[in-house]
């Protein structure tokens, strides 16, 4: 019996044969998440919320469906979800351009390159079909990286 989240890979992997298009979803994948990660952060919360940040609820919306699909994926999303918001307080912290228009600049041009690269593969984007699948991007990259390591997801 096929788990949801090997189907789920395994389709999305239909599209995603050509070399060239590989190589630009490993760039273009995480530079979308986190420019969206960026702008979320980059929304202002009310000042009597104290440190809240919308960032928060979202990623954990984002991480309880990752765990919901593989707790061992999910442990991965989540140390990326830690790196970007380390990428986006460094940012804030040392960049005089608001994060904001970076964020809106970086989102542009990866899905510029993600279009391009579905064009050199010759098919469509997986999240014409289904709009689950911009989630599975991230998770697509990650489970080769867990095969490399030896991890079951």
């Amino acid at each position: 019996m096929t788990r949801q989240i090997d189907a789920l890979l395994a389709e999305y992997g239909e599209s995603h044969q050509n070399p060239t298009n590989k190589a630009v979803h490993w760039i273009c994948v995480p530079a979308i998440f986190w420019s969206i990660a960026a702008l979320v952060w980059a929304v202002p919360a009310p000042t009597d919320w104290g440190d809240f940040n919308w960032l928060m609820p979202i990623m954990a919306a984002v991480i309880a469906y990752y765990l919901r699909a593989s707790w061992q994926l999910a442990i991965g999303i989540i140390l990326f979800v830690v790196f970007c918001v380390w990428l986006i307080v460094l940012y804030v912290a040392h960049i005089s351009l608001p994060l904001w228009q970076f964020a809106i600049g970086v989102f542009v041009v990866a899905w510029i390159g993600q279009f391009w690269g579905h064009k050199v593969e010759g098919k469509k984007p997986s999240f014409f079909k289904d709009v689950q699948f911009l989630l599975i991007g991230p998770a697509w990259l990650l489970h080769f990286l867990y095969k490399k390591a030896g991890i079951k997801y």
